[in-house]
């Protein structure tokens, strides 16, 4: 479809009608710091369709994608094998265009996956109940803070050193506008967390990620205990669900509320999105749980069928008693995650957790080998640290140039603390192929030079 864009005298009406005289001054409020000078130099004004598509083709070659190199970033985004029914299934035309399912009568096959998503994830996670997802887990982090103040009648959170430090960005933005006053436990890359010591009578919750930013696991049965003995919940967090099949889950552990990121089952990496946040919590914090919540029941004459049994929102007309400002859920991610969790099944998923973990294991003990590279994790099961002996940054970009994307340098995502310029975080998942950490050790020998 050709874009007709709209003339000089259609800007002017439109601009006499809101009562300004330039399309600049819609943007007066915006610090002129904060505003570009001109146009973005190495883009050209206008050009035909032919020439667009090839400058478009000419810049996008010029990533080096997870596909087309040994990949080991993670660091809360992670590379695994999609089966290609998964991208078959989605893309039918009653699940690519579906929306929300208001009309139960006629949304049977979107309330009935969105049910097995839930139930999907409170198996996975150890809760009671799980909801039909978030946007993504950062803003799930934020929910979970905001649903555990309501819970508590408190207005205080502490917030772990290694929790991810854009969900901490996230949780920071918005406890800002709801008067949450934020406890923050300083990031380390050790595996050392002291957030009980912060826990107090006015502490509604607390939020402790595992496995970690860093990869570290943690037992959170000590943390759980101190919250609950102070009347505060415990938000679990985790960036790579499939660790949860090797790990002891989070509600086992006490967790009142768990967040997670779903895009590692079913979602590739996309360049950063779309992504899915996974959110359950215990049974008696259900009705406080943002985002809807699919449920079972039975028609007139006695068949089984599916509804949306809680989803109090503000476009439901609930507005300053609404649990979220989330108005959608990520439901097309959600029936990914659901078909590729279901072609797995539990034998499956298991052994794709060990295949992760064994290939981690093997990756570590490989690189360690290296001159003044040593592990900071004493547990890990997909992702670990490494110390390197210069800053990791240029060495990230050195590794990359020969065709290697080696990590994710710790200070990329934490600029202000020193401690992090050394630190690279690894990820390691079934599609590296010994000849891919062969080239990464390669890489980062020669980087390190």
């Amino acid at each position: 479809m050709r874009y007709l864009p709209l003339t000089d005298a259609d800007r002017s009406a439109m601009l006499a009608r809101i009562g300004v005289d330039s399309i600049d001054a819609l943007f007066r409020d915006v610090p002129e710091t904060a505003r570009r000078d001109g146009l973005i130099a190495d883009l050209p004004c206008h050009q035909g369709e032919m020439q667009v598509e090839q400058q478009m083709r000419a810049m996008a070659a010029k990533n080096l994608s997870a596909g087309s190199a040994p990949f080991f970033c993670g660091a809360g985004a992670y590379r695994h094998h999609i089966p290609a029914t998964v991208d078959h299934l989605i893309q039918r035309s009653e699940f690519l265009t579906s929306y929300t399912p208001y009309q139960p009568e006629i949304s049977q096959g979107t309330l009935q996956y969105l049910f097995e998503f839930q139930t999907q994830v409170a198996m996975l996670s150890g809760m009671d109940v799980a909801n039909a997802s978030m946007y993504d887990g950062s803003t799930g982090c934020a929910e979970a803070v905001l649903m555990a103040a309501r819970a508590t009648k408190r207005n205080k959170a502490v917030l772990a050193g290694a929790l991810h430090p854009q969900y901490r960005a996230v949780v920071q933005t918005t406890a800002r506008f709801a008067g949450i006053e934020l406890v923050l436990a300083p990031p380390r890359a050790d595996g050392a967390e002291d957030v009980i010591a912060a826990i107090d009578a006015d502490t509604a919750c607390v939020v402790v990620q595992t496995p970690d930013f860093f990869g570290h696991l943690h037992d959170l049965r000590p943390v759980a205990e101190a919250a609950h003995a102070a009347g505060a919940l415990l938000v679990a967090v985790t960036t790579e669900p499939l660790a949860l099949a090797a790990i002891t889950p989070p509600g086992e552990m006490g967790a009142d509320i768990f967040v997670g990121e779903g895009q590692s089952l079913g979602v590739g990496l996309n360049f950063g999105g779309p992504y899915l946040g996974l959110f359950a919590a215990t049974a008696k914090l259900q009705r406080q749980m943002p985002g809807r919540l699919c449920g079972v029941t039975e028609d007139v004459d006695g068949r089984r069928g599916f509804v949306l049994t809680l989803s109090a929102r503000e476009q439901h007309i609930r507005r300053e008693k609404a649990t979220s400002n989330i108005c959608t859920n990520s439901g097309l991610c959600c029936l990914a995650f659901t078909i590729h969790l279901s072609l797995l099944g539990e034998t499956g998923l298991a052994r794709l957790a060990e295949l992760n973990h064994q290939a981690a294991i093997t990756l570590a003990d490989k690189l360690t080998e290296i001159g003044g590279v040593t592990c900071l994790n004493e547990s890990f099961f997909n992702e670990f640290t490494l110390r390197l002996p210069k800053p990791a940054r240029p060495v990230v970009q050195q590794m990359a140039e020969r065709g290697v994307l080696g990590g994710v340098s710790a200070a990329r995502l934490l600029p202000d603390i020193a401690e992090m310029e050394d630190l690279l975080i690894v990820a390691a998942t079934e599609t590296n192929s010994p000849e891919d950490m062969d080239s990464f050790a390669t890489a980062l020998k020669e980087a390190l030079a």
